[in-house]
This record gives structure tokens, sequence and C-alpha cells, in this order.
């Protein structure tokens, strides 16, 4: 099974640029600090800018946060970047003729939905401005 880290990526960016607004702010150097290429920031950083997150101007390095971190959330990072907007997968191949694999991706789709919405509410909850806070207040333990 293979994970997506888009998410974590996109916030680590948002991060990175409010943290560090008066320090390099290339591609390169925030691909430095996720450990990625500078063609994965690139896209997140289209995706960002296309959801109304983030500022960039071509040719120049200088990156900023389109809002306020406390008016970012978790769920707004989340819907901006592209990828499957779905947290739980249903094997779609069970046997059909099987009491439970006639039935389970019905079931599990009933409390799946519940889960993701409760999920995408705590999601909703969290702003970019408590990522930054916690950030920085673990740095100085």
């Amino acid at each position: 099974m293979r994970f997506s880290y888009k998410l974590s990526d996109a916030i680590h960016i948002l991060a990175y640029i409010h943290i560090n607004q008066n320090n390099d702010l290339s591609s390169k150097a925030i691909a430095g600090s996720i450990g990625a290429n500078a063609s994965v920031v690139r896209s997140l950083m289209l995706d960002l800018r296309a959801a109304g997150l983030l500022t960039t101007r071509q040719g120049v390095a200088t990156p900023a946060l389109a809002q306020l971190p406390e008016n970012i959330s978790l769920y707004d990072i989340y819907m901006a970047i592209n990828m499957t907007h779905q947290l739980l997968h249903i094997d779609p191949k069970t046997n059909p003729n099987c009491l439970v694999g006639g039935q389970i991706q019905a079931t599990l789709n009933h409390f799946y939905t519940d889960i993701e919405s409760a999920a995408y509410q705590k999601m909703q909850a969290i702003s970019l401005a408590d990522v930054i806070r916690d950030l920085v207040t673990n740095d100085q333990k």
C-alpha cells in the first residue's frame, strides 16, 4: 500500500514559508527541509496558490501566505491539494457470493462516511497557526 504525503508536505510548505519569511524561500530550500525534490514543492505550491492560500511570483523566490495562518485550516489545505479526497478506502474486489463479501462495501461505506465527516470537522478546527505555534513551542524545548 502506498501512502501520500501531500497533505503533510503542503502543511510543511506553508509553515516553513511563514516561519522563514525573511530567509531563502526558494523551492530548493523548502525541498531541503521536506527532504523532497524541488519539483514536488513547486507542484504543491501551484495547488496552494490556486486555492488562494499562497501567493507567488514567477522567477522570484518570495512566496507568502495569502491569508493569516489563523484563517487557514488543515481542511482548507487538504482540499487545496490535488489528490483523492477520501480518507478511507474499501476493497472493491470481495466475493459477492459470500455473506460478508457481498455486504461489506455497503456496510463499511456507512461507517466510513461518518468517520470521514468527523475527521473533516476536526481538520476544520485546527488552523495553520496551531501547527506553527506547536512547531515553535517544540523548538524551544
